[in-house]
């Protein structure tokens, strides 16, 4: 179904106001065009980044949904068939942008709507640069792209079912990636009590920015079960 969904020429139904089409021959021929996911530069003392196209910088006009979804497990799946192929996967993910009324993918000739379950993106690796005061964490997203964590890419902590929580680190734009069940319990084993808008917190610090989990005082009298689901608990302070 992936495979189809780039090779075929001519125009493919979408559910768009007005009975809009979707010419993908055109949309394949445009991320093509673009060279976006093979180039890379390597990021200063870090791994290689990808070289993404100017998502941000088109304005083409919209042509409807489409039947394609990011699961909340990050699987991307058209026509509801799991799009097996990384590469295809990679490729769609360099033109995925949030725009105000939700997920397109965005070429310079035409835009189509899906939809995103949860976040777009996971964050599957993470990686501690640095230690102490100098700490950085940098992750990688499941799509290969790499993100130094910091005021320009945040991590927000939200509360997830059973009172556990959910971290997201910002990727580029309005995409964020959902940390694995993994990383949940690096990020609590290296979390230490700072302060957050002038209150005590418990959190994570990376590239001099500090971001907080939950209160210091919740964290402390917690067990460490309401935030991971997960029975081992490092604690520093």
């Amino acid at each position: 179904m992936a495979e189809e969904f780039i090779a075929r020429s001519g125009k493919q139904p979408v559910s768009g106001a007005g009975g809009a089409a979707l010419n993908i021959e055109n949309l394949a021929r445009a991320m093509c065009s673009t060279g976006a996911g093979h180039d890379v530069t390597e990021a200063k003392g870090g791994p290689a980044q990808r070289a993404l196209p100017p998502v941000e910088q088109w304005n083409p006009p919209f042509c409807g949904d489409i039947d394609m979804r990011i699961a909340r497990d990050g699987t991307w799946f058209y026509g509801g068939t799991p799009i097996a192929r990384p590469a295809l996967v990679r490729l769609f993910s360099t033109i995925l942008r949030k725009d105000s009324d939700g997920y397109v993918l965005v070429t310079p000739v035409e835009k189509v709507g899906i939809k995103v379950e949860d976040a777009p993106f996971l964050a599957v690796e993470m990686i501690v640069a640095r230690q102490g005061a100098d700490q950085v964490l940098r992750f990688l997203t499941n799509v290969g792209d790499w993100v130094e964590a910091g005021i320009n890419h945040p991590i927000r902590f939200e509360k997830a079912a059973f009172d556990g929580i959910k971290p997201y680190i910002l990727v580029r734009g309005a995409l964020w990636a959902l940390a694995t069940r993994a990383l949940v319990l690096e990020l609590v084993e290296i979390g230490e009590i700072g302060e957050h808008d002038g209150a005590r917190c418990f959190g994570v610090t990376s590239a001099g920015s500090f971001f907080p989990m939950a209160n210091a005082d919740e964290a402390e009298r917690a067990d460490i079960n309401q935030f991971i689901n997960m029975r081992t608990f490092k604690h520093r302070t």
